[in-house]
C-alpha cells in the first residue's frame, strides 16, 4: 500500500441518468495504479438556491440538457490542476475547487463537474488506503445502518393524479437489522401493489419507483398504505410507519397552498399545519418533509412549534444542504431535521459541514437520492459514514434505487456483529 499516492489523471464522460438525461461520470486515477469513478445524480424538483448543474443549452443535443461543457471543465481545466495532489486531502481539494469556481452556486465550473470530481477523489483515496468508503469517510465508529424511507406512492409533480402531495413513504422503524428493514419495506410495497390492483388502480411506477394511481383524495393515499402495512403482516406505527414529502413549493401560489388536484382549494400555512395535525392523529406518520414552501420561513417556524414534538419536521428546499440556510433554520427553529443531498451543495466536504451543523443542533438528517439517479451507490456508504440513521433512496424497485439498498446489505454483512440499526424516533 502506497501511503503517499498522488492523482495522475482526472477524466469525465457524459453518461445518462435514470431518466435518460445526460449527467457526468468522473474517473480519478492515482500513480499507484488505483482508479475510481463516481456518477452525479440530478433532481427534478429543485430548490431555487441549489448549486447549479452546468447544461450545454444546445437544443440539437438532448434538448439542451447535454453536459459536454461540464465534461470539458473536468478534462481541460480541473483535471490538470489536480495532477500531483494527494487524494486523501479531501477538504483541501474541495475548498480549492469551490474557491476557484468563485460563484455562490458553482455556476462557473458547474456543480455537476465539481461534485463528480469530489466524489471520485474520495473513492480513489479509500481504495488507495484499502478501506471501504464508509469507513474512510466516517472512521472506525461508522457502524450504524440507516432506516430506509421507501417511496411507495406518488402524487404532486411526480404523478398525473388527484393527489397534491408528492411522496408517501414507508419507514420500517421496528426492524432489528437493515436486511429486515428492507424486507419489511419490500413486502409492504408488494402488498400495496396487490391492494391497488384489487381496487382497479394503475400499478405503473414513477421516477423513484413509487406507484402513481389516480386515487380519489390525499387521505386515500394514507389509507391504502396503512392497509398495505397490515396486509404485509406488520403493525402500522410500531413496525412500519409513514413519512410524507408533500413538496409544498410545487403547489404554493400567490401566498397560499393550492390543493387543486384533490379539490381542497386554497389553504394558509396555518390551515396546512392543521391538516397535518389531523393526519398525525389518524395515521402512523413519523416524518413530514417540505410540508410548507421553501420561502415560507415564518410558516415553517409555526409548523415546527405546533408539530415538532410529535413528528420529525424536515426541511429540504428551504435549506438545500447549505450551512447558511441551515444556520438560519436552527436560529429560528424552523424544523428539527434536514434533508441532505450531495448535489444540492456540490462537494463532499460541504455536505459533511452541513451534517456537522445538524449534529451540533441535535437535529435529524436524512441522506437523500435525487429523482434522476445513476447506479452509483456512493450515498449508501455516505449514509453509514455519517451515522444519521436515515436514508431516502426510493422504492423497492428500479435498479438505480436498488443499487443503494444492495450496497447497504453488503455493508451490513461486512460489519457483521458491529452493525447496528436503531429507530431514529425512539426517545
Amino acid at each position: 500500500m502506497n501511503m503517499s499516492s498522488r492523482i495522475s489523471l482526472v477524466r469525465a464522460l457524459e453518461i445518462l441518468d435514470s431518466r435518460g438525461n445526460p449527467t457526468l461520470k468522473v474517473t480519478v486515477a492515482l500513480d499507484n495504479g488505483v482508479s475510481a469513478s463516481a456518477s452525479v445524480p440530478s433532481g427534478a424538483s429543485t430548490g431555487e438556491n441549489e448549486a447549479v448543474e452546468l447544461r450545454d443549452g444546445d437544443r440539437k443535443r438532448y434538448d439542451g440538457k447535454g453536459v459536454l461543457g461540464a465534461v470539458e471543465n473536468v478534462n481541460r481545466a480541473i483535471g490538470p490542476r489536480l495532477v500531483g495532489l494527494d487524494p486523501t486531502r479531501q477538504a483541501e481539494l474541495d475548498r480549492f475547487l469551490v474557491e476557484w469556481d468563485g460563484t455562490p452556486n458553482k455556476a462557473r465550473l458547474g456543480a455537476n463537474a465539481i461534485l463528480g470530481v469530489s466524489m471520485a477523489v474520495a473513492r480513489a483515496a479509500s481504495q488507495s488506503l484499502n478501506i471501504p468508503l464508509y469507513a474512510y469517510l466516517g472512521g472506525p465508529g461508522a457502524t450504524r445502518l440507516p432506516v430506509p424511507m421507501m417511496n411507495i406512492l406518488n402524487g404532486g409533480k411526480h404523478a398525473d393524479n388527484s393527489v397534491d402531495f408528492q411522496e408517501f413513504m414507508v419507514m420500517p422503524i421496528g426492524a432489528p437489522t437493515f436486511a429486515e428493514a428492507l424486507r419489511y419495506g419490500a413486502e409492504t410495497f408488494h402488498a400495496l401493489r396487490s391492494i391497488l390492483k384489487k381496487k382497479g388502480y394503475a400499478t405503473s411506477v414513477g421516477d423513484e419507483g413509487g406507484f402513481a394511481p389516480n386515487l380519489k383524495s390525499n387521505d386515500e393515499a394514507c389509507e391504502v398504505i396503512v392497509e398495505a402495512i397490515s396486509a404485509a403482516g406488520y403493525k402500522p406505527g410500531r413496525e412500519v410507519a409513514i413519512a410524507l414529502d408533500p413538496a409544498a413549493s410545487s403547489f404554493y401560489e400567490d401566498g397560499a397552498y393550492n390543493l387543486s388536484k384533490s379539490g381542497q382549494g386554497r389553504k394558509s400555512a396555518t390551515e396546512m399545519t392543521a391538516l397535518f395535525s389531523r393526519w398525525i392523529e389518524r395515521y402512523p406518520i413519523v416524518s413530514i418533509e417540505d410540508g410548507l414552501a421553501e420561502n415560507d420561513w415564518e410558516g415553517f417556524r409555526q409548523h415546527t412549534a405546533a408539530l415538532g414534538q410529535r413528528v420529525q419536521i424536515v426541511g429540504d428546499d428551504i435549506y438545500v444542504t447549505n450551512t447558511r440556510f441551515i444556520a438560519r433554520g436552527i436560529r429560528e427553529k424552523c424544523s428539527n431535521a434536514v434533508l441532505i443531498k450531495l448535489n444540492q451543495i456540490g462537494t463532499v466536504t460541504e455536505t459533511v459541514e452541513a451534517i456537522e451543523m445538524c449534529r451540533q443542533a441535535r437535529w435529524g438528517y436524512i441522506i437523500s437520492h435525487r429523482s434522476g439517479e445513476t447506479e452509483d451507490a456512493f450515498m449508501a456508504d455516505f449514509a453509514v459514514a455519517m451515522g444519521g440513521g436515515q436514508i431516502k433512496s426510493g422504492s423497492a424497485c428500479r435498479g438505480e434505487r436498488i443499487a443503494k439498498y444492495n450496497r447497504l446489505l453488503e455493508i451490513e454483512a461486512e460489519l457483521g456483529k458491529s452493525a447496528g440499526l436503531t429507530n431514529p424516533f425512539a426517545t
